[in-house]
């Protein structure tokens, strides 16, 4: 069977946009200097470099709906499928830190380790649950999960911040300072062991993904277009609005993956999702899309190949290097999707 003839072809186009977007915002050279949002922000707030991650969490979360779609209950064939997957991938980023040498510091956490736990976790509630509702309500807990961690257990500094903020302590504590991220300061300037990836934020992390299976039941529900575009848009503006509520005492930060950031992203995902499928299954426009269809087909295997290539290279510098950077690896995407090959775990 023709593998493209079971995808949504909008899902596909985002989960493209979001690799392309990925790939550039991880190597963008010198552009930097000339594009700002291009960098992560420094703790608070969100730049365009900032939406890159929580969109392929989102994504993640909105393909479970129809990579779970054969299994009825939580049992044996759904958790060998969840924990092969979720240990598949976790696997990967550990050995992509492992290629930076070094292995007595090396970084347990990682990108690919906290989509695998997040993965893992809204794939064991999903089939728990089954429904939206209670779905909702596990976003709703596991978001109330974290603010009570934070404050509750948050240094004299404060709850959030980089000195009193308890993923950074959970994180030493459970792997040790030599195996967590180092490339944050304090307000003093010293270095701060801290990890943006760590095991804390997998509680938000799961909320984005939870929150782009919602999304995805949308997409797979028999409605008119118009009515799943609309059904989005209003999502989208109640979980931004939302955000900046929550924004008055929670900031949105990613490092953290604040609460308020969770709705931010998936705010934000949610809108771009509904104006690519406005964009295709109302006004018709498939043809431009395809280089990022394709980039969507394979995102993991892409991903993968991109940091391997920046580990044997020394990085990418120079302001036309992002540029060749992305069409190498645009030329091997159409290249798998030109011969229907979907690489998966």
């Amino acid at each position: 069977m023709n593998l493209m003839k079971k995808r949504i072809l909008s899902l596909d186009i985002f989960r493209g946009l979001t690799v392309a977007l990925m790939l550039l915002v991880n190597n963008p050279g010198a552009w930097t200097s000339l594009f700002p949002a291009l960098s992560h922000s420094l703790w608070d707030g969100c730049t365009l470099t900032d939406l890159v991650f929580p969109f392929f969490l989102f994504c993640v979360g909105a393909s479970m709906v129809f990579s779970l779609a054969r299994f009825d209950r939580l049992d044996s064939k759904a958790l060998l499928k969840i924990f092969r997957r979720g240990a598949g991938i976790f696997l990967v980023g550990l050995f992509l830190n492992a290629c930076y040498g070094n292995l007595s510091h090396l970084r347990i956490f990682g990108v690919l380790q906290r989509i695998a736990l997040c993965y893992i976790a809204a794939s064991l509630t999903v089939l728990s649950l089954r429904s939206p509702v209670k779905i909702l309500a596990a976003i709703a807990v596991l978001s109330l999960s974290h603010v009570v961690l934070l404050l509750v257990l948050a240094g004299p500094e404060g709850a959030f911040t980089l000195e009193g903020c308890l993923a950074r302590r959970l994180d030493i504590a459970l792997v040790g300072e030599a195996h967590v991220y180092h490339g944050y300061r304090f307000a003093d300037g010293t270095p701060a062991p801290f990890d943006p990836e760590g095991l804390l934020g997998v509680l938000t992390g799961t909320c984005t993904a939870l929150a782009g299976y919602l999304a995805g039941t949308v997409l797979r529900s028999d409605e008119e277009p118009s009515r799943k575009i609309a059904r989005l848009y209003t999502w989208a503006a109640l979980s931004l609005v939302l955000s900046q509520i929550l924004g008055f005492r929670i900031p949105i930060n990613k490092p953290l993956w604040s609460v308020s950031y969770v709705f931010y992203t998936a705010g934000w995902a949610a809108f771009v999702l509904a104006f690519i499928t406005w964009m295709t299954d109302v006004k018709g426009w498939v043809r431009p899309f395809t280089p990022l269809r394709a980039f969507g087909m394979n995102p993991l295997a892409i991903y993968t190949l991109a940091e391997l290539l920046v580990i044997l290279i020394g990085g990418v510098s120079g302001w036309i290097d992002p540029v060749l950077f992305l069409l190498f690896h645009l030329a091997l995407a159409m290249i798998l999707y030109k011969r229907n090959i979907v690489i998966k775990l």
